[in-house]
């Protein structure tokens, strides 16, 4: 049996890997998601978010052994290099526009794919990951001189005002064929990283009623007797915590509620467990160490009789507790980078999808995206269904929450980013800052 900390480095070294070998060397860019039958196809496309991601791990994979630093700077700097030098302008087959960058990019070309958005929030943690890099590589040498150099540059260019809407709250995305898309950021989700990077930037910040404009869609619930700022899909509740420690700082809201933003994903991540344990919809499969509905690939739009339930399955799609969707889908990944916020129910969830469910067995990367073990009872009770997909924004997660967990690692590196702590103030935090 491992302990607790060679399993965290485990789960690390795997969720690793793929930004070890679904990359592009010569340009950085990292492969959206990959299935055991692609792993050699060129013809999906790069996430910038997963970019993101992946620029921010590296700092982890030095401090834990997996990768060199002398390779981790050239990963770092190739990555830089290229976005530094990617066409910028309102052509549709450009990078980026106006220092945001296309959701999706060739990853051969680095140009824009599918006819996709200009988008702020994956913009938002592509920025992350530079900066993260940019306060971790603080030699001396050159090479690392140069990664300070070029991550700075990249968070000036972005022209975040040019993207609010009437309301002062920013866009989601842009397209060159038909403009601005809505609806806005509005309500409480994952934009929270996006609206404090964009208060503290020194070259084109929003206004500080952008943030009020922001939070006036707030919704404060009661679910199981458990009160929270209520945000359905669980990656919501983490992606700004991988960059920021929340603990001990609140803004207007959370002065209020007497809470912080760090306490109120504790609480949804019990709601997502109780969500389970109740299992309102009887899926198969649900209980108090098997749980966590994120966004996620599922097993695709259908409709199936299963034990005599017609049952509503999904694809790519945003489920969430309490209020749903929900198709029996569970996402592992999800679970483990709440590790942070309660440990003490986030490692038996861990143990039951490694050692119960087998979801590391023959598995390159770490957990796949999703389990469904009532899909799979379509062949037969015994079966269940395992996506067969790997995601760059799964498995980042997974890297630097864990790491957040064992050593603080990326808090510890953002407190000392004079951006981040120029948009909490801007934002109203007061605390430990």
């Amino acid at each position: 049996m491992k302990s607790v900390d060679e399993r965290m480095d485990d789960l690390q070294r795997r969720a690793f890997r793929y930004f070890e070998i679904e990359v592009n060397p010569v340009n950085g860019l990292i492969r959206d998601k990959v299935g055991p039958a692609d792993r050699d196809a060129t013809n999906w496309p790069c996430s910038i978010a997963a970019v993101g991601f992946a620029l921010a791990s590296y700092p982890v994979a030095v401090t834990r052994g997996f990768m060199t630093r002398e390779a981790a700077i050239e990963r770092t700097l190739t990555t830089l290099r290229f976005f530094a030098g990617s066409v910028q302008g309102p052509e549709p087959d450009a990078t980026g526009y106006r220092g945001f960058y296309y959701h999706f990019l060739d990853m051969q070309t680095g140009r824009r794919a599918w006819a996709c958005e200009l988008s702020t929030v994956d913009t938002a943690l592509l920025i992350a990951g530079m900066l993260t890099c940019a306060h971790f590589f603080t030699d001396d040498a050159p090479d690392e001189a140069a990664i300070r150099t070029v991550a700075d540059a990249m968070y000036r260019r972005v022209e975040w005002d040019k993207a609010l809407d009437q309301a002062a709250t920013l866009y989601m995305g842009w397209r060159p064929e038909t403009g601005f898309l809505a609806p806005s950021w509005s309500g409480y989700n994952e934009a929270l990283l996006l609206y404090i990077l964009a208060l503290g930037s020194p070259t084109h910040p929003v206004p500080v009623d952008s943030y009020r404009a922001w939070t006036r869609g707030y919704e404060w619930k009661r679910v199981y007797d458990i009160e929270y700022l209520y945000s359905a899909a669980l990656f919501t509740h983490q992606f700004p915590h991988i960059w920021i420690d929340f603990r001990g700082v609140q803004d207007a809201f959370m002065r209020e509620k007497g809470i912080d933003y760090f306490e109120n994903s504790r609480r949804a991540t019990y709601i997502q467990r109780q969500y389970a344990m109740t299992n309102p919809m009887g899926f198969k499969g649900y209980s108090a160490n098997a749980w966590g509905l994120s966004a996620s690939e599922g097993p695709g739009e259908e409709t199936v009789l299963i034990n005599g339930i017609e049952r509503h399955f999904f694809g790519y799609v945003a489920r969430g507790v309490p209020y749903g969707p929900d198709d029996g889908s569970l996402t592992p990944a999800a679970v483990a980078a709440c590790l942070p916020f309660a440990p003490e129910i986030v490692l038996p969830a861990i143990e039951c999808f490694v050692n119960d469910r087998r979801l590391h067995d023959a598995n390159p990367y770490g957990f796949r995206a999703t389990i469904n073990p009532t899909y799979g009872e379509k062949s037969g009770p015994a079966g269940s269904w395992v996506s067969p997909w790997h995601f760059g924004i799964s498995q980042g997660p997974v890297v630097l929450m864990i790491e957040n967990h064992r050593s603080g690692l990326l808090w510890s590196l953002m407190r000392e980013c004079p951006y981040i702590g120029q948009g909490l103030k801007r934002a109203g935090f007061h605390g430990r800052t």
